[in-house]
């Protein structure tokens, strides 16, 4: 069973790459074999992050980029496919919410930078990856989506629309490219990650009670259904979206 999950051989490219969930998964692959490509805004944090994949024994290609910017987007498939040869793996993890104080002051440019980051970025990411993989040797595109797609919450009105939209295209594009590409989704919970810096701690372990497992989610926690939607176990697995959430949805 753990050849299964075996990653010996192939390319992983992972957007919000260097902290986080991304960096979690970053990791987690690069222990089952995978070469990773780490992608994010900020080079020397991706830098940071590829030592880290390096010193499991696999090799990393750190790539700065926005993923909301449609040229950057294309330039950076290049870049990762010109270096390792292929994409076998993209997990589309970058996102971003920005707080506001009110509904009626979300400007426009916050509105189009959240769409961008959360929606047409994988969407452009996914149509430029997953030609390709329908061209060669088939592959897994595994999309980061939120419980805010399906239950928003005040204060995240355009993320909880862009992740539905990113749940949409989830389905679409399995049909789109299959059967020789996948393509998945999972569906995150609140995870303690660095965003959660930022959260009132107090009040969000009290209504984390509600929880069915009574807390937030530790990044480690998101490895395990990336490895099983990317691997040859979810072979006859696409067009899903997968909660990983405590059973908070």
């Amino acid at each position: 069973m753990d050849k299964m999950y075996d990653m010996a051989g192939k390319t992983v490219l992972i957007t919000g790459g260097s902290r986080g969930l991304g960096r979690a998964m970053a990791l987690g692959f690069a222990a089952q074999g995978a070469d990773i490509a780490i992608v994010s805004r900020k080079m020397d944090s991706c830098e940071e992050t590829a030592e880290e994949v390096r010193a499991l024994g696999a090799q990393a290609l750190p790539y700065g980029a926005h993923v909301g910017d449609w040229d950057q987007v294309g330039e950076m498939v290049t870049a990762v496919t010109s270096h390792f040869g292929k994409i076998d793996v993209l997990i589309n993890n970058a996102g971003m919410s920005p707080l506001y104080p009110s509904l009626d002051q979300v400007s426009e440019e916050l509105f189009d930078k959240v769409m961008g980051v959360n929606l047409k970025g994988p969407f452009r990411l996914s149509v430029l990856v997953g030609k390709k993989m329908a061209e060669g040797d088939g592959g897994s595109i595994i999309n980061v989506s939120s419980t805010a797609s399906v239950s928003p919450s005040p204060g995240a009105e355009p993320y909880g629309a862009a992740k539905a939209g990113l749940n949409a295209i989830t389905r679409s594009m399995a049909y789109a490219y299959g059967p020789k590409v996948r393509v998945n989704c999972i569906m995150a919970g609140p995870f303690l990650t660095d965003i959660s810096k930022a959260w009132d701690m107090e009040s969000f372990n009290r209504n984390a009670q509600r929880f069915p497992m009574k807390r937030g989610g530790e990044p480690e926690e998101i490895v395990g259904a990336a490895l099983y939607l990317a691997s040859e176990m979810a072979s006859f697995t696409t067009g899903a979206i997968l909660a990983v959430d405590g059973g908070n949805h």
